[in-house]
Formats: C-alpha cells, structure tokens, sequence
C-alpha cells in the first residue's frame, strides 16, 4: 500500500534490505532553513560526512506528490532553489501528497517518514518545542507530539534558543521521552553549548547510546529519544550576543503579528542579519557535527 505514496531510493532500499546503517535527513533545512546555494552546498556536504563514516543518507521530501526517502544530487538542487515548497508536518502530509505538490520535511514528518521506510536514526540542526508565550499562544511544535509517539532516535543541538527551552524539556518529560546528552550533562542551545538546563542522562559514546536506544524499543517503549549533541566549541556563538539578537527578534515579530509556522524562519532570518551572518556559519558547522554522530550511531544500532 506505502508503494503507491513512497519511493525510496535504490542505494536505500538496498541499505535496509542488508541491514546496513541508514541515517534519514530532514529537508525543511535545504528549502527553508539557510539561503541558496549555502543550502544545497550544505546538504551534499552532511551526506558525504555519513557515507565517509559508512552509512547510507536518506533525504527525505516530497516531490510531485510523491514521498521520497534518499534524494538525487539533481534532486536536492532543485529543492533548494525552487520556489513553492511547501513546509510539511504530520498534518500536511496527506494533503501535499494527494494534491501532487512538492513539500520539504519538517523533524515531526521526517519521523513518520523514516519509521515508515525503516530508519531508526535521523539528523537534523535543532529540534522544535514549546514556543515563548506559549501559556497564552499554545504554540508548541509539532515535533515534541512525534518525539512521544514515534521510534526514531533524533540526533540534534538541542533546541534553539528563540524557544522556551525550560518548558520544551518539561513537555518532554511529560510525555516519557528520554533527553539524553551527547558527552555533556547540561542541555545545548542550538548556538551554544549550554542552556542552564540540564539533561535527563549524560552518555560517552554511541555505542552505550544504541544499547540504551535498543533496550527502550525492545521493551515496548515506544516513542523518540533526543540526543542532544552540543555545537562544536569552536563554533559556539557568545550567549549574550545571540539572547541580544533573539531577544529583539522576537520583539519585532510581534510588532509584525507573525504568528505560527512563520515565525521560527523570520526570527531566525533576523537572528542571522543581526549577528552579520555567523549563526549561519554556525548552523552549518552544528549540522556536520550531528552528522558524524548519527552516522556512528545507526552504525553501533546496526551492530
């Protein structure tokens, strides 16, 4: 039945058959998340770390109404550069599908995507959560709702501080998903390596990760893990620079009224222009560095 709607690329279908290590990616980065050509530049070079470390990447989007799960070259290209992408969720899933439109994926339906194909491991920059204002505005990603229910081990920078980190990971708790720290106790914020909060546990390698992840499965948990990797040290933007430029972000995008799934691109277009372009720099660096942990990761789940 899942034929008539996804296509998985050769190189993929291959990969799962064999029970090789496949790392599905997300595509919202490439048509939303960072300008072109850095984008499309960006995507080839976080699918050639995991094949270096000797996994297979899945890009995941939706193309002509179809679910694609591992992109051609030609494909991300196009992805990056195209206008009209639509932003995909849970709920917009079906719609983009039976409308025959083109969709890039956000970390909730690249979830649902990956644990349709088979992926067990997925890569993105940081994930969703509960957005400030939220006791008023109840604007809480979709992201954390699959992190409950979906068996897909998230490896990311933790959540990006235009959120309200204290109350994603008070959600999270909530729901029974496991917040683990990639050779850290303390929760990253995207840009920067600490966030004041901490994690639920603290984990030195992937392989003591993947006997943790498998023994959650196996158990009949089901549900998402987040593993929180930190952005390299060298890359980490200073924290007051970064709270100064969200902070006044967040004051223009409710002078402008921009509510819902606008808001994470605008402020994070404006955080980009009002830190001349380095938390750009730096979302690419975290991305690599999510990528070398996810390759090891699927390769250790494999195992």
């Amino acid at each position: 039945m899942l034929e008539k709607y996804m296509e998985i690329k050769e190189e993929v279908k291959n990969a799962l058959n064999e029970k090789k290590p496949v790392v599905a990616l997300e595509s919202t980065i490439i048509a939303h998340g960072m300008p072109y050509p850095k984008n499309v530049e960006t995507a080839l070079e976080v699918e050639r770390i995991i094949r270096d470390r000797g996994a297979i990447p899945a890009t995941i989007a939706i193309l002509d109404g179809k679910i694609k799960v591992g992109l051609s070259k030609e494909e991300i290209e196009y992805l990056g550069s195209a206008e009209n992408v639509s932003k995909v969720s849970r709920r917009d899933l079906p719609f983009i599908v039976a409308k025959g439109l083109n969709g890039a994926t956000t970390v909730a339906s690249t979830m649902i995507v990956a644990k349709m194909a088979g992926i067990k491991v997925f890569v993105t920059g940081g994930i969703g959560g509960v957005h400030r204002g939220a006791e008023e505005s109840f604007d809480i990603s979709a992201d954390l709702q699959e992190l409950a229910k979906t068996s897909v081990a998230v490896v990311c920078a933790g959540a990006k501080s235009i959120l309200d980190i204290g109350l994603t990971l008070e959600y999270l708790e909530t729901f029974g998903v496991p917040v683990v720290g990639f050779k850290t106790d303390e929760f990253p914020a995207f840009f920067t390596r600490k966030s004041g909060f901490g994690v639920d546990y603290n984990v030195d390698s992937e392989e003591e990760l993947a006997k943790a992840i498998k023994t959650k499965w196996a158990l009949g948990l089901d549900g998402g893990i987040v593993v929180a990797n930190p952005i390299p040290e060298e890359y980490e933007m200073d924290i007051d620079i970064i709270n100064k430029a969200i902070a006044e972000a967040l004051s223009e995008a409710e002078e402008k009224g921009i509510k819902g799934k606008k808001v994470t691109p605008f402020l994070l277009e404006n955080v980009k222009e009002k830190t001349g372009g380095n938390s750009l720099e730096s979302n690419i660096r975290l991305v690599y560095n999510n990528a070398l942990v996810g390759a090891n990761l699927a390769i250790e789940l494999e195992k």
